[in-house]
């Protein structure tokens, strides 16, 4: 801090110097972006609010800083750093433009600072010094001009963009003198806002802001301001986001040295240039990308805005078919608008980077983009195929030409420095004028020279001379068409023309092979009309036609092109081959499959959606803010990382669908759900609900219901892995991060599958319109349950994308690859083949099947290969039936609305005798009676392979679902009666009547069997609230029956729950919730089991009911469920246990009867609190005790 103050005589009167604040040097690069090409003084400033400005002559700087420091010690309050937001866009006029900034859209900043300057100048003042400050102070960051009027074009593209922007955060923490040296401004020195500390640097420093110096005239350069990072649509979290490593290996598998063809489209999309944009075209544009004849694999586009692109990137359908895009949605918080007001973007299903090159004149330049799988080997060197976009400059002018003309030398010039060797695709609109007529008007009009028409003429030199090829000439048969810029067709070209209607070429793919790309096809899309708004007539979506080109991979030629095509089979030699089959007549329509979809309500709506991400994003929150305050989080520094499974993870989920949710973490699954379950409880004013806590053979499981969404919660106890998500999925198998126990593997494995699917799918759209209408299928068909030994939607998917890989060179459209699914699997050899995706099993698999395995569908990563272990012979004979019956009716159903239509009903009268399996439950814990029933139909496998082994001539078929008389559906208080049917049928048509009966006669004895099997199960089978049997009875006998669509129970959290825990688990650290006095039990380390628990006594007065009345009261209150209550009692010689409530005796008979006077408490499980306490005078289930 400053003591003896120097003396100051000078004024504010100089520009050569100012007292300001600079954002973050991290925040330089997203503000200059737009500063560099809008602000005329961005190379001479950095990012500033300037304080004070004009300031001290430069020879007085020494003074004025020690001035300051006096002025900052002598303030009423010793300023503390404080936090500015500029994140408002505001402007003010200045001469014959407007001056667009940003500002703290909070008043107590903006007035913080403003007291700041104002205490500065005035002591300024107080010694004399005057100068041009009398003017209010106004926080600004300047972020460009605006030529003309407020509201004009200019004014309202610069502003658009700085309300797209988010701004920057950052802390004064000290005040910057600046210097201007050669006419820029330098660091001279700063002053502490808290302390006053002056320092001044020996030698004043430059801002280094990433901008380009001038450039060459025969070559551009890389501009790293202006370059990004390529975005990546995050299909959990339904999102853009800027790609990290891991992404960009989605399509590792597919775009190796197995591509075959590599397609490029371009499309010039034509910006709206009124104000405010309108948006009538955008969806006539949208539908022109997602046409078929646009399908590429780089769709590169021109003209693009911000609006445009916001709109583009939100409709999935665009982000399922190109997951990689070089720019963000401008809208999307975090992302940015784009520079320019016309961009060029380039949307991909394949990865890759990208960087902008500068043609040295501002916003005009080249997007240059690196495929990161697609390319060819020199040697060592891997050489990618290069994408260069451009839009170069317009008009038929001496000086449009001479620009052209240089900026064409100068991108060739930057791809052989940096590019050399490698395939080149160059495709954008490059006006170049290919019209004679225009050519001679233009010499007519004297608008160019003859000179320039030579020049002109030389253009395509150029091309040749750098090897580039274009594929339209190479492929057209006419070569006076091609034009893509047609005003005498296109109405819209003719609006735009300013008097041109010559048609035009302007838009090419040129293409340098390096003996690795050909040209094959060339076609244009964008050529059908479309309401336009609320226009009448008809229109074109844009001025310009889109192109498409089709490069071979590799120089295969046109002899080898009918051997690629038709080559099927790949290397790996358990390959069964697919094959192409196209929908029949009926069923070949466009949409067919998703109208069918939509027509029977399988497809979900956007508002189902849209409540389904909610529900997950509640989850998710509340999960993460729970577990985040754990002493284990805090110890390991990890937090819980929640993602979906299943099939709302891989995009096939439907309205009935539930999500399974999957949690990773460092932690426990004790600690976890302990504390999972008291934050969800805490959330129930939120929509969330816990149905029932179950022990499963995966682990512990809770069923929720979060905003009237169904989900099913598990967790995975994997520190390592949570600590390096997501980048973790990209690891090997033989990576130490997967060296696991079995049990964490196999929590894994359903994330790691899904992911690997998601990533190598060849087409994410018609994958999933596949996989729903064959779960649909097979739904209706009574083959989807994997408990039953059917299908499952992993293997669903399996089965599914093994087809879509074998025919991706084909590109099937969705009603000829389901064709082909069900073609395909009818003749699949099942009992001898086994089935998995060739494109990850690229070698024979290692996997040996074992004898009971009668099918065999792999999945990805271990510890289970084999999703279909619980098939048995019978279902997978009643698989290879319906795969036949399917492609049968293929051929004769009118719509695939009716290739569906397979109600339950009908396997009611589809069998003459079957097995009939009644069930009865009456007791008092409906999660009980669930239990037993999931318990029930996991045990129905083991009849069938009975059957199976025993009876092998006959073929026992189960329905997946449970029937029920029309009667029982009435039935309540608990009581619930049904039946499960197995139709029976000869396994061959050669079987004959004595054999038949033979085999009905060992049927006898295995039904006994099972019978004794099911209810000698102590754990699960009490003959004194439920009950099974077994027989045989004809169809003629069977009772009216349908579906029971009931729950068999639907209780609270903690029935299933189990006190051991697993070696190795820590426990939670912490006892109960705060301000809660529950009767708490130590929990420190692991329970060791007869150790004597320690209990928080709180003495309590009044009324305390019995025990054996809480008891009762728990059992028998239809309100309260006995399977959510423990009950503790003292032992003579452990001291403090605890038993099921379930399970306590209360006769004096039975040897395990425990006196009432030895009840300690009553503790519910799901939320771990004690709700009835002899010592401490606690009832909460009377409300009594106190």
């Amino acid at each position: 801090m400053a003591t003896d103050e120097p003396s100051f005589n000078s004024s504010f009167n100089s520009y050569d110097t100012a007292l300001a604040i600079l954002p973050y040097e991290s925040q330089w690069p997203t503000l200059n972006r737009i500063r560099s090409l809008y602000d005329a003084a961005s190379h001479k400033w950095p990012p500033h609010v300037n304080l004070i400005y004009p300031f001290c002559p430069p020879s007085s700087l020494p003074a004025a800083s020690h001035i300051i420091s006096s002025i900052l010690s002598t303030r009423k309050t010793t300023p503390d750093p404080f936090t500015i937001a500029l994140t408002q866009p505001g402007h003010f006029p200045r001469r014959n433009e407007s001056v667009c900034f940003l500002t703290s859209p909070y008043q107590d900043q903006r007035e913080q600072l403003r007291d700041l300057v104002h205490d500065l100048v005035s002591g300024f003042k107080k010694r004399g010094v005057e100068g041009k400050n009398d003017r209010p102070f106004k926080m600004h960051l300047t972020m460009g001009q605006a030529a003309g009027e407020v509201a004009g074009k200019e004014w309202e593209n610069l502003m658009g963009k700085l309300g797209l922007m988010s701004g920057c955060y950052f802390r004064v923490e000290e005040l910057v003198i600046l210097r201007r040296e050669n006419g820029k401004m330098r660091l001279w020195g700063t002053v502490g806002v808290h302390d006053g500390k002056v320092t001044v640097l020996e030698e004043t420093r430059g801002f280094d802001q990433g901008f380009l110096g001038e450039t060459g005239e025969e070559k551009g350069y890389r501009d790293e301001l202006m370059s990004g990072r390529t975005v990546y649509w995050d299909e959990e979290m339904r999102i853009w986001g800027v790609a990290q490593e891991g992404d960009y290996d989605r399509d590792d598998s597919d775009e190796g040295q197995g591509r075959k063809m590599l397609t490029v489209a371009s499309y010039n999309v034509l910006a709206e240039f009124e104000y405010p944009q309108k948006e009538d075209r955008y969806p006539l544009l949208v539908n022109n990308i997602l046409d078929d004849k646009a399908d590429a694999d780089a769709l590169v586009l021109q003209e693009v805005t911000d609006g445009f692109l916001s709109f583009l990137l939100s409709d999935e359908r665009v982000s399922d078919r190109y997951p990689y895009c070089s720019h963000g949605p401008p809208d999307q918080p975090g992302m940015g608008p784009l520079p320019n007001f016309l961009n060029m973007v380039v949307l991909s299903k394949v990865a890759f980077d990208w960087e902008s090159v500068s043609f040295q004149r501002k916003h005009k330049g080249a997007l240059v983009a690196r495929f990161r799988h697609v390319g060819k080997w020199q040697g060592d060197e891997f050489k990618p195929v290069v994408l260069a976009v451009v839009h170069l400059s317009h008009g038929l002018t001496d000086g449009a030409v001479a620009s052209r003309k240089g900026d064409i030398k100068r991108l060739i010039g930057y791809l052989e420095e940096n590019y050399g060797g490698c395939p080149w695709v160059l495709a954008g609109d490059w006006n170049i004028a290919t019209s004679k007529e225009a050519i001679q008007e233009a010499l007519e009009k004297k608008n160019v020279s003859d000179l320039t028409v030579e020049q002109w003429k030389g253009l395509d030199t150029i091309f040749k001379d750098a090897g580039l090829v274009d594929a339209w000439e190479v492929t057209a048969e006419d070569k006076d068409g091609g034009a893509t810029w047609d005003p005498p067709v296109n109405g819209v070209a003719v609006t735009l023309s300013g008097g041109n209607i010559w048609p035009q070429r302007y838009d090419r793919i040129l293409v340098r092979g390096e003996d690795f790309l050909d040209v094959k096809e060339f076609n244009m899309f964008g050529q059908e009309k479309g309401h336009v708004g609320d226009a009448v007539e008809e229109s074109f979506a844009s001025d310009h036609w889109g192109i498409r080109a089709v490069l071979s991979i590799g120089g295969f030629g046109d002899d080898e092109k009918e051997e690629m095509e038709q080559e099927q089979e790949p290397e790996n030699p358990l390959v069964v081959p697919a094959h192409l089959e196209k929908a029949p007549k009926a069923l070949s329509g466009a949409g067919g499959i998703k109208a069918c979809l939509s027509e029977l309500n399988v497809t979900p709506g956007e508002e189902e959606a849209a409540q389904r991400r909610e529900a997950f994003e509640l989850l998710k929150t509340l999960l993460l803010d729970a577990t985040t305050k754990t002493p284990a989080a805090a110890r390991l520094q990890s937090s819980v990382v929640v993602v979906p499974v299943g099939s709302y993870a891989l995009g096939v989920w439907t309205t009935s669908s539930d999500i399974d949710v999957c949690c990773i973490g460092p932690f426990s699954s004790n600690t976890f759900f302990s504390v999972a379950s008291s934050s969800l409880r805490k959330a129930a004013t939120q929509g969330v609900r816990i149905l029932r806590r179950v022990k499963a053979n995966t682990g512990t499981m809770l069923e929720l219901e979060v905003q009237g969404v169904r989900m099913d919660l598990q967790y995975c106890p994997a520190a390592s892995v949570a600590q390096q998500w997501p980048n973790v999925l990209r690891l090997p198998a033989k990576d130490p991060v997967w060296s696991l126990a079995p049990q964490t593997l196999n929590k894994l494995k359903a994330i790691r599958d899904i992911d690997y699917l998601r990533r190598s799918l060849p087409d994410l759209v018609s994958f999933r319109l596949a996989h729903r209408f064959i779960k649909t299928w097979a739904r209706s068909r009574g083959v989807y349950s994997a408990r039953f030994g059917y299908l499952s939607g992993i293997q669903v998917a399996i089965l599914l994308v093994r087809v879509q890989k074998l025919l991706a060179k084909s590109k099937p459209s969705v009603e000829d690859l389901i064709t082909s699914f069900f073609t395909h699997y009818s003749a699949f050899d099942f009992a001898n083949n086994l089935v998995f995706d060739p494109s990850f099993h690229t070698s024979v698999p290692q996997y040996t099947r074992s004898y009971r395995e009668p099918l065999a569908i792999l999945g990805y990563f271990p510890p289970g290969l084999n999703t279909a272990s619980a098939a048995t012979l019978p279902s997978v004979l009643t698989l290879q039936r319906e795969f036949s019956l399917a492609a049968s009716a293929l051929s004769s159903s009118p719509s695939w609305s009716s290739f569906l239509s397979a109600p339950a009903t009908t396997f009611l009268t589809q069998f003459k005798t079957y097995i009939k399996l009644d069930l009865s439950y009456w007791g008092l814990s409906p999660t009980k009676g669930a239990s037993f029933l999931g318990w029930f139909e996991s045990r129905c496998a083991l009849l069938l392979v009975d059957i199976g082994r025993k009876c092998s001539s006959l073929h026992a078929r189960i329905w997946p679902a449970r029937f029920v008389e029309a009667a029982d559906l009435t039935e309540d208080g608990g009581s619930y009666r049904g039946c499960y049917l197995i139709g029976l049928d000869k396994a061959s048509e050669g079987l004959g009547k004595s054999e038949l009966l033979n085999a009905l006669g060992q049927l006898r004895g295995v039904l006994p069997r099972f019978e004794g099997q099911i209810r000698g199960d102590e754990k699960y089978f009490n003959p004194q609230n439920r009950w099974m049997s077994a027989s045989l009875v004809n169809q003629t006998s069977l009772p009216e029956l349908v579906l029971d669509v009931r729950e068999w129970g639907e209780g609270n959290a903690g029935e299933e729950e189990t006190e051991e825990e697993e070696d190795g688990e820590e426990e939670l650290e912490e006892g109960g919730d705060d301000g809660e006095e529950d009767y708490e039990v130590e929990k420190k380390g692991r329970k060791k089991k007869g150790k004597k628990k320690e209990y928080v006594i709180v003495t309590r007065e009044g009324k305390l009911r019995s025990a054996i009345d809480v008891m009762n009261r728990l059992r028998w209150d239809p309100g309260m469920e006995s399977g959510d209550f423990v009950v503790g009692y003292e032992d003579r010689f452990l001291g403090a246990q605890e038993k099921e409530l379930d399970d306590w005796k209360t006769e004096q008979t039975d040897e395990e009867f425990i006196p009432q006077h030895r009840i300690l408490y009553f503790r519910r499980k799901s939320d771990d609190k004690v709700v009835w306490d002899r010592k401490r005078r606690i009832d909460e289930v009377f409300g009594g005790g106190e």
